[in-house]
Formats: C-alpha cells, structure tokens, sequence
C-alpha cells in the first residue's frame, strides 16, 4: 500500500469513528481492522433489518459502504495489478448490493456481501505469516 493510499485509507477508517488503534496500525493490520469493521457494519445491518429498525439498518449499510470505500482507496493498481483490478470489481460489486439491500431491506444481499468479504478478509488475515518482518513494516 502506498503511503498516500494508506493515508487515505486510515482517513476512511478513522471517519467511521473506530477508535484511535488506527494510528498505530501497519498497513497491512489498517486493512484487517476495515475488514471487521465492514463485517461488524453488515451484520448489524442484517439484524437491524430483522427487527424494523430501518433508521439503524440506514446508519449500519452507509457506514458499510464508507468503509467499501476506504478498501477500494487502499487499493494499489500499480503494484497490485490484475488482483487490485479484482479487488475493486469485487468492493464494486458489493457496494452495488449493499445498495440494493438498503433500497428493498434485502437481507440476502447484505449476506452475499458478508460471504464475499469474509472470503477477502479470510486471505489478508493470512498475509502476515507470508511477509518477512522488514516487509510487515514497510506495508
């Protein structure tokens, strides 16, 4: 991640008020900290659906969706390539169906969403153990 797209990034975090451990994250830890955030914003969603609290699921889908957004300025097409390019079709991709579930109270769509993102999330978590030290640092 460069230093500019981490920046902006951690501006997109810090916007979706998730405390002040973003100061101190690595890029790489910046990124997972989004990912459980956006998992946290879907799944209340989902729920506040299923109760008809329609303002909360309002508030639960956009901070979603800042959060989409932070993911998609984080992305690298320079050093990421084909893989940054997937990346923002996918984040585009369920940005477009946490609009949909916010427009028809779609729950299904809010758990596609979450299936997608838990998949993502799932290989980041991962990277950690793959980079050598000097390059956890330096993400």
């Amino acid at each position: 991640m460069s230093p500019r797209n981490r920046l902006l990034a951690m501006d997109q975090y810090k916007g979706v008020d998730t405390g002040a451990t973003a100061e101190y994250a690595d890029g790489v830890q910046l990124i997972q900290m989004l990912f459980s955030a956006l998992l946290d914003s879907i799944s209340d969603a989902d729920g506040h659906i299923q109760r008809g609290d329609l303002a909360k699921k309002g508030d639960s889908i956009t901070r979603a969706q800042k959060i989409v957004s932070g993911l998609r300025l984080s992305l690298d097409f320079e050093r990421g390539g084909e893989l940054a390019r997937n990346l923002d079709d996918l984040y585009e991709y369920a940005n477009r169906r946490l609009i949909n579930a916010s427009a028809s109270n779609d729950v299904e769509a809010l758990r596609e969403v979450k299936e997608i993102i838990s998949d993502i999330s799932s290989a980041w978590q991962l990277i950690p153990s793959l980079m050598k030290p000097q390059d956890t640092a330096a993400a």
